[in-house]
């Protein structure tokens, strides 16, 4: 356990983040997922729309790295083009 007050609050902090990083990981991985087992061509173009912009917001929260989002979306990408 922290005994100094800086310590203890910054367990507090940590703890806050890990639950709010955890929540957006956890949504852009069920957003990955929902893409990938789709058929529609013309829907998944919506859905890679929003893909993206998620992607791009969590990288620049710092929450994922940014070639981990470039690398994500450029796999994404071309699963889309492939669908037919």
């Amino acid at each position: 356990m922290p005994q100094h007050k800086s310590a203890i609050k910054r367990v507090r902090q940590t703890a806050k983040r890990r639950n709010r990083n955890r929540i957006h990981r956890s949504r852009m991985r069920t957003l990955i997922k929902k893409l990938r087992q789709t058929e529609d061509k013309d829907q998944a173009q919506l859905l890679l729309n929003e893909v993206k912009g998620y992607l791009d917001r969590l990288a620049t929260k710092g929450i994922i790295h940014r070639n981990k989002a470039a690398h994500v979306k450029s796999s994404l990408d071309k699963h889309v083009a492939a669908l037919s």
